[in-house]
């Protein structure tokens, strides 16, 4: 794959990526109901029956191996690509456990280190990731401890009907329109149309009322490839589209994170105080934050598709301007709805 498939290939190989999910889906859906494997409702949730969780099962198994075979046919596969696909299954088999019979904290952080600083190493000398701004080792070091943020703020955003599902397929199709904007070709585009048309297939159960959660077992992966993805465009020299594309999610988990550590609170402790959980604690239905999040998502995809034709610090401006106008309608309680009073 030495030149990237034209518009219609790529349009022709995500339906039938997402068909494949979605079956995929229906078919774990039976399995986990059969295995019992449930979300039970609880004072930190913000769902009300038990609903089966490890759908990211079918996920994981339809984009594993088809970003493998991507890379197995790029002539020039992107960075790492095979230690990121190794890694994943890894993460992916771990988090299962965690959904099926809980694992330590330090113990998933330890394995997710693990995980990250392998692949890096062997991106060998991608990058730089940072722009240029910080000496090589500074910037390796950096790039790799915000992955593993972003693989642990992935699973913590995953906390309402369709969120994830609308965050992955926009980051997914943005590097996918990025990649096209800066000329970036091989298997870039291919990879992020992927992983977008797996976030679609599989939102067709996932939307509310969902029928299925993604669990651990989804989000994890799912946020240490993104992650991946992410920082092979920062190596093509598009940062800014880079950080523009997941700017919602980072700046969410970061401030509630921050939030909690400085009233000193266990902040891997389970809660509902991410800025979407407390728009639905306020009243707002799970299907209205999340396609508020879809329309940000959607304006911060034109600013990375700005960013990649040349126009960086506007569109980071933008950016800006879009992640702080969503959490503003979100921290404002809708007009008569009736407010959930638990803290």
């Amino acid at each position: 794959m030495s030149a990237t498939l034209p518009w219609w290939g790529l349009a022709v190989l995500g339906a039938g990526i997402a068909a494949a999910t979605s079956v995929a889906t229906r078919g774990v859906l039976g399995y986990l109901r059969r295995r019992a494997v449930l979300d039970l409702p609880n004072e930190r949730s913000s769902h009300t029956v038990p609903t089966p969780r490890g759908g990211g099962l079918a996920v994981v198994l339809v984009l594993i191996p088809a970003w493998g075979a991507l890379s197995l046919a790029a002539e020039a596969p992107a960075p790492g690509a095979g230690f990121a696909l190794a890694a994943a299954l890894a993460l992916g088999a771990l988090s299962w456990l965690d959904d099926v019979g809980g694992l330590s904290p330090l113990s998933r952080l330890l394995v997710q280190v693990g995980a990250v600083a392998a692949t890096l190493v062997a991106m060998g000398e991608a990058g730089p990731y940072l722009g240029g701004l910080l000496p090589r080792s500074l910037d390796v070091v950096v790039a790799g401890l915000a992955w593993v943020w972003f693989v642990n703020l992935y699973n913590f955003m995953d906390g309402i009907d369709g969120i994830t599902g609308v965050e992955t397929a926009s980051i997914g199709a943005g590097v996918a329109g990025v990649a096209f904007v800066a000329g970036l070709g091989g298997p870039l585009p291919a990879y992020g149309v992927v992983i977008a048309a797996c976030a679609l297939g599989f939102l067709r159960w996932n939307w509310h009322p969902a029928r299925i959660f993604l669990g651990d077992v989804g989000s994890v992966p799912l946020g240490f490839l993104l992650g991946w993805l992410l920082l092979v465009l920062a190596a093509r020299g598009q940062w800014a589209a880079a950080l523009v594309l997941p700017l919602y999610y980072l700046v969410d988990a970061t401030l509630t994170l921050a939030r909690r550590g400085l009233r000193g609170e266990k902040v891997w402790k389970p809660h509902r105080e991410h800025f979407y959980q407390r728009a639905v604690r306020a009243g707002r239905s799970h299907a209205a934050v999340s396609a508020a999040v879809l329309a940000a998502d959607l304006a911060l995809v034109a600013l990375a598709g700005l960013a990649a034709a040349g126009w960086p610090w506007p569109a980071l401006a933008g950016a800006a301007a879009v992640v702080a106008a969503l959490l503003l309608w979100l921290s404002v309680p809708p007009r008569g709805a009736p407010r959930d009073p638990s803290p």
